[in-house]
């Protein structure tokens, strides 16, 4: 959990986080205290008093972070465009114990953008968990929505969660393989 490179936080308010594996919702007191062991996509995994806790972006200022900066598309981006930041956002979505994002993990099966008639976008995600009965699957599903739900022009996303084919290793990209030493 912790090393050299783990960053200390001090809790500024009262923090809604999940327990990690578990996937329980819970609250941080503020004056807490603990260290980043990974802030990546956003959202933080926090050691503290021994326990792993994920912290969503938008809490990340109890913590000090700021939020990240709202997405932009242009006037005239099309479907494609739209796909290309859909895949851009569900790269910046991430187990909290595994540093690979769910693309590279091989999680996401397949990600539809549909223009409805009122010009906005329906997204469909089909995805699955590197194990059934993973205790953040809810989390990274909600991850998911919100994130796609942050691209100007999309009003809805429905994210699936399958287990259709069962997922393996040899799903993910060979870079995520090569930094988990799954080769």
């Amino acid at each position: 959990m912790y090393s050299r490179n783990s960053e200390p936080v001090r809790f500024e308010r009262d923090c809604a986080a999940v327990l990690v594996p578990q996937g329980e919702a819970v609250t941080l007191p503020a004056g807490s205290v603990g260290y980043i062991t990974q802030a990546l996509g956003g959202s933080y995994t926090v050691f503290v008093e021994g326990n792993l806790f994920r912290i969503a972006g938008p809490d990340g200022d109890a913590i000090g972070k700021e939020p990240a900066p709202p997405l932009q598309l242009s006037e005239d981006a099309g479907d494609a465009d739209v796909e290309q930041l859909v895949w851009k956002q569900l790269r910046t979505c991430f187990d909290p114990e595994i540093p690979i994002n769910v693309v590279d993990l091989g999680l996401i099966y397949e990600a539809e953008v549909t223009r409805r008639d009122d010009g906005t976008r329906f997204v469909e995600v089909r995805m699955t968990l590197t194990a059934p009965g993973c205790g953040m699957g809810d989390i990274l599903v909600d991850d998911v929505r919100s994130k796609i739900e942050m691209i100007p022009t999309v009003a809805e996303a429905d994210v699936e969660l399958v287990f259709d084919p069962p997922w393996n290793r040899m799903m993910m990209s060979e870079a995520a393989r090569l930094e988990t030493g799954m080769l």
